[in-house]
């Protein structure tokens, strides 16, 4: 029997193979990582690890129990969907079912090099960035997003000093520009000096330590000529099949969601991947697959604040604070997000609400 062929071994990937066993999968599982660890978190990698409260080891998930064939340290090159064979090395695998997790990678500077210039993706990264931070006294982090903001109160907590810069006039751009200035004024609380609206000049700068944080790229350019249709990742349908016996998850999966009217989306964030790859699991072995239209969530821990939101924030008309920890974001008539601010139940409580699509004036009658 063929076996189920999962390309990636990160956090959809794991919980893709986890899933395909609990529904009863025997036959062969073989999972497949470009990396030579096994699967890993990757959200402390921007937090506790560099600040020193965690090492990389400690998120490491637990998966010596899972029964299957570890191919690691061999990236998948290539995949022809009408042989159903996927390339791992020089090796073609015939596969039962391909699920590709392949996530994404940092973007870099182009043809920068310099030793003092780091991105931030993988444990390596992590651990490289840690021991440049041990003697620096100086840090830029270029790109005010979630990964640039994150290091930037990581470096602020070991003392450095820190300076934030982003072509946009706010960090925290997905959140909007109301969300944004209110990150804004917490990293300037904290020290940290903004440049802002205007675009960056590595060159120019003399820090001792340079972090690029310039968002993500999907990692599908192995999946050229295969007969997928690729457009900013693996684009799906609502089940998350890419083709017949091929599904994805996780950040490189494109799929249409009722949040968004139908449009396709591609979500970078943690509980995307876990939720999703464990759905792409699922369908794989259903006579009937199941939509997945799960509602976004994610968080960013930022000094003693912890921003979580629930939704699409990017797709947000308008803001509204209904509370002063509440924000929600409005498109039409429905709420397409909400975003809270050390309010951990109460987030939690709107995420499930969103999935009916509510319109402002009916969830603030539920709050």
């Amino acid at each position: 029997m063929r076996p189920i062929v999962i390309v990636g071994a990160s956090l959809a990937g794991l919980r893709a193979a986890t899933a395909v066993r609990a529904a009863g999968w025997a036959g062969r599982v073989v999972l497949v990582g470009d990396e030579p660890h096994k699967p890993y978190t990757r959200p402390p990698l921007s937090k506790e690890v560099l600040d020193g409260r965690h090492t990389v080891e400690t998120g490491a998930f637990p998966c010596e129990e899972l029964d299957v064939e570890w191919r690691l340290g061999e990236p998948a090159t290539a995949l022809d969907v009408a042989a159903r064979t996927v390339t791992i090395g020089d090796e073609a695998v015939e596969y039962e079912t391909l699920i590709i997790a392949t996530g994404t990678r940092a973007r870099t500077w182009p043809g920068e090099t310099a030793a003092n210039v780091f991105t931030l993706r993988d444990r390596d990264d992590a651990i490289a960035l840690k021991a440049a931070l041990a003697t620096a006294k100086t840090v830029a982090i270029v790109g005010a997003g979630f990964i640039g903001c994150e290091v930037a109160s990581s470096a602020r907590k070991l003392g450095l000093e820190v300076t934030l810069l982003d072509v946009a006039e706010q960090p925290m751009l997905a959140l909007g520009a109301e969300l944004g200035a209110r990150c804004a004024a917490l990293h300037r609380d904290h020290g940290v000096e903004l440049r802002l609206g205007a675009p960056a000049d590595l060159a120019a700068l003399d820090h001792d330590v340079i972090v690029v944080a310039l968002g993500a790229l999907p990692n599908i350019e192995w999946l050229e000529g295969s007969g997928l249709t690729l457009d900013r990742g693996v684009v799906c349908d609502a089940n998350l099949q890419a083709a017949p016996h091929v599904f994805a998850a996780g950040d490189v999966a494109v799929w249409p969601h009722p949040l968004a009217d139908g449009e396709p989306i591609r979500v970078e964030h943690w509980t995307n991947a876990a939720e999703q790859g464990a759905h792409a699991g699922r369908n794989a072995l259903a006579e009937t697959p199941k939509p997945y239209e799960a509602v976004p969530y994610f968080w960013t821990d930022q000094y003693d604040v912890k921003i979580q939101a629930a939704g699409l924030p990017a797709r947000a008309e308008r803001v509204e604070l209904i509370e002063p920890d509440v924000a929600v974001g409005v498109r039409g008539e429905h709420v397409v997000s909400v975003v809270t601010f050390n309010a951990p139940r109460k987030l939690m409580q709107y995420r499930r609400r969103l999935a009916s699509r509510p319109r402002l004036d009916e969830l603030v009658s539920l709050a």
